[in-house]
């Protein structure tokens, strides 16, 4: 076995060297930990940034999203077009008579044109199948049909369903 043996003066000195090299470790070890604050600190005030950015992204998306819809409402409402398919004459006849009442029920237009309520309900039916946009409502025991209001405009200044001028004057004239 080897004995080393130290006198206290070298002793002392390795103790202070160790002291020293362990100071040198703790500095360093302090200054990555304060660096590593810094870092945390700055990571939290990027998010917090990001948050709120984030808030006001969301924002911005709700509010292109509704500007979006009301763009959209205002050129459905300008392009709204209709289209229809060619009428008889019985049904052109039919047609001009709910055109030419707010609300009218079956029975009224049957008794005008000399036609059975389930005729006219027929040709009713040949109208919405053509595109004719008939509203239809229910006051007690009577179905009230009445016309789309903006198919209505349409139709008085551009005449797309076609009504025939010799139709036109039968019906004004009954």
């Amino acid at each position: 076995m080897i004995h080393i043996s130290f006198s206290s003066d070298k002793i002392k000195i390795m103790e202070d060297s160790l002291k020293d090299a362990f100071n040198v470790v703790r500095e360093e070890l302090d200054d990555h930990r304060e660096a590593i604050n810094q870092s945390t600190n700055e990571i939290q005030t990027n998010y917090e940034y990001l948050c709120k950015l984030d808030s006001k992204m969301e924002k911005l998306a709700e509010r292109i999203d509704e500007l979006t819809m009301f763009i959209k409402q205002l050129k459905g409402q300008e392009q709204k077009k209709f289209i229809v398919s060619r009428l008889t004459r019985k049904e052109q006849e039919v047609f001009l008579f709910v055109y030419m009442n707010e609300e009218i029920t079956y029975k009224e237009i049957g008794r005008r044109l000399a036609l059975t309520e389930e005729l006219v309900r027929c040709y009713i039916g040949n109208l919405t199948e053509k595109g004719v946009p008939i509203i239809k409502k229910r006051i007690g025991e009577e179905e009230l049909i009445t016309l789309d209001q903006d198919f209505k405009a349409v139709q008085a200044k551009e005449n797309i369903v076609g009504i025939n001028e010799e139709v036109s004057h039968t019906v004004q004239n009954s």
